[in-house]
């Protein structure tokens, strides 16, 4: 009887043991933005097994794009990124070229609307609002000292706080500066590339940080400054600590708002058209975007392939992972653009056959085991 028992019990440790084995190892990292959404918080929202290497947009890119797991300092394959950078199309036909008959094709999705919050520390102001127009002067140096912004004579050196890696941040802050003055900003994921002439000095009092989590806290280290953040690196609803622009606080109302009439894709075969591009929106928070998810379609670990799958399910049903992302101060994405990512890319009822390890598409191949 005791032998039996015994036996029972390490067929019963055994079983536990496989099955811990057979869990996958989902590789991961990029935007900074979201990162704490991501991995890291009591209610981050991706599972246990995900790992998520906070490097910024552009590594993270760069991780996915090259199945370059180094990048976020591990080893084997880059399952998945995340990214407030838009994939380029030149970006998107390179990986075909290098990987789309071994690999399949890539997906890229929205993953939560967000904010690009602008942080200031101005003794004095505990209101401040700005117009796209001051914003521009402000940020391209134009404008040095914030009496021409405040309306009066205050000679206090304006110090702008920038990212100094590749940043989806600086991306979707650029993209809305480009629309208001394209003389002075272009559209760069790089802070010295988007303010022009690309690549010339900054001021010696400007300050670059590499991470989201570093520009409120460089902001609030001296008196004049002036950064850019995600709304999950500072209190996005106070004004005495962000800045309205024209008028408008960066709440997840006002974002709900300027995003909300995005069309949905056409062709949802095309990555470029899951992400809905809003420089100029007619209402709203003026500064505003998605934070996307990069991911392949085909996995030769069909493990992989279901855990990338069950996030997907959770996080685009409702309410899914909402709570999580309100309190992280982003804004879901709108319960239609939910339903398409679901009918395509999870349950296929769209007949596109675009779904994870669709039977049709990755029938031998898929991103490396």
């Amino acid at each position: 009887m005791f032998k039996r028992t015994l036996i029972a019990a390490s067929l019963t440790v055994a079983a536990l043991a496989s099955a811990q084995a057979m869990a996958a190892n989902v590789t991961g990292g990029g935007a900074t933005l979201p990162a704490a959404l991501y991995k890291g918080s009591a209610n981050s929202i991706l599972p246990a097994n995900f790992s998520y290497a906070a490097t910024g947009s552009g590594v993270g890119k760069s991780a996915f794009l090259t199945n370059t797991a180094s990048q976020f300092g591990t080893t084997g394959t880059v399952h998945f990124a995340g990214s407030d950078s838009i994939l380029s199309t030149a970006e998107i036909s390179t990986y075909n070229t290098n990987f789309g008959a071994a690999y399949g094709p890539l997906i890229q999705l929205p993953s939560v609307a967000t904010s690009v919050a602008i942080p200031y520390k101005k003794s004095g102001q505990t209101a401040l609002n700005l117009t796209s127009a001051q914003l521009c002067d402000a940020l391209s140096g134009t404008v040095t000292t914030w009496g021409p912004l405040l309306g009066n004579s205050d000679a206090t050196p304006i110090r702008v706080v920038y990212r100094n890696v590749s940043s989806g941040t600086t991306e979707i802050l650029s993209r809305h500066l480009n629309a208001i003055c394209p003389s002075k900003f272009a559209v760069n994921s790089t802070f010295t590339n988007a303010r022009l002439p690309a690549g010339s000095a900054l001021p010696s009092t400007w300050v670059g940080v590499a991470g989201t989590a570093d520009v409120a806290t460089a902001v609030n280290a001296v008196d004049g400054s002036i950064g850019y953040v995600g709304p999950d690196g500072v209190n996005a609803a106070s004004n005495a600590v962000v800045a309205r622009v024209n008028g408008v606080q960066p709440t997840t109302a006002n974002v709900s708002l300027a995003l909300g009439t995005a069309p949905l894709p056409t062709v949802p075969s095309n990555p470029t058209q899951w992400v809905p591009v809003v420089a100029q929106p007619a209402s709203g928070y003026p500064i505003v975007a998605y934070t996307n998810l990069i991911i392949g379609q085909c996995y030769k670990d069909a493990a992989v392939a279901t855990d990338v799958r069950n996030f997907l399910t959770t996080h685009y049903s409702n309410p899914g992972n909402n709570a999580a992302t309100v309190a992280h101060s982003f804004t879901p994405v709108p319960t239609n653009w939910k339903a398409a990512v679901t009918a395509n890319f999870i349950t296929n009822t769209s007949g596109n056959n675009l779904d994870i390890n669709n039977a049709n598409a990755c029938n031998g191949i898929g991103r490396p085991l």
